[in-house]
């Protein structure tokens, strides 16, 4: 069976060969595969295959890829739990994935890290004034998905101590 592509045609096998490695580069969800899938010009019926047999020969798990998500950006860009969910929701990760991956982060690693990063920040605007510091440290976490109640109480923390 040929697959019709934009550059040329390629053979199911051809196709499933170019998304076992696109899979093997890095953990991939069903969304991105489906894209690329498209990009290849790949018709419905040959995707539901290449999509089955990469589920078959484990280069595609959900379960494994939320996991690495939340572990990556947790660690290597500080993401709170608010945005890593909107950004598995976004790749359409069930809930049960999410609740499970999320359990890649404990909650002592997670406050610290909250901790430190509004300390990073209230450090970085030591000149501004206290108001506008506030606000700052605020919305550089609350753009990172952190929680309101958790930045604001590492804020007052850090307000009621001295420089």
């Amino acid at each position: 069976m040929k697959i019709s592509s934009k550059k040329n045609l390629l053979s199911l096998n051809e196709v499933k060969k170019k998304l076992e490695h696109y899979c093997a580069y890095q953990e991939r969800c069903h969304k991105e595969v489906k894209q690329k899938l498209r990009e290849l010009g790949v018709q419905k019926n040959a995707k539901d295959v290449i999509i089955t047999k990469l589920i078959e020969t484990d280069y595609l798990n959900e379960t494994r890829f939320a996991k690495s998500f939340v572990r990556g950006k947790f660690r290597i860009k500080n993401w709170g739990k608010i945005r890593i969910i909107r950004e598995l929701k976004i790749r359409e990760i069930s809930d049960w994935n999410i609740k499970n991956a999320l359990k890649e982060i404990s909650d002592e690693e997670y406050l610290d890290c909250c901790k430190i990063l509004v300390k990073k920040f209230w450090i970085s605007n030591r000149n501004t004034p206290l108001v506008i510091k506030k606000k700052k440290v605020w919305s550089a976490l609350n753009y990172r998905g952190w929680e309101t109640e958790l930045i604001m109480e590492n804020i007052i923390s850090l307000e009621n101590q001295k420089e």
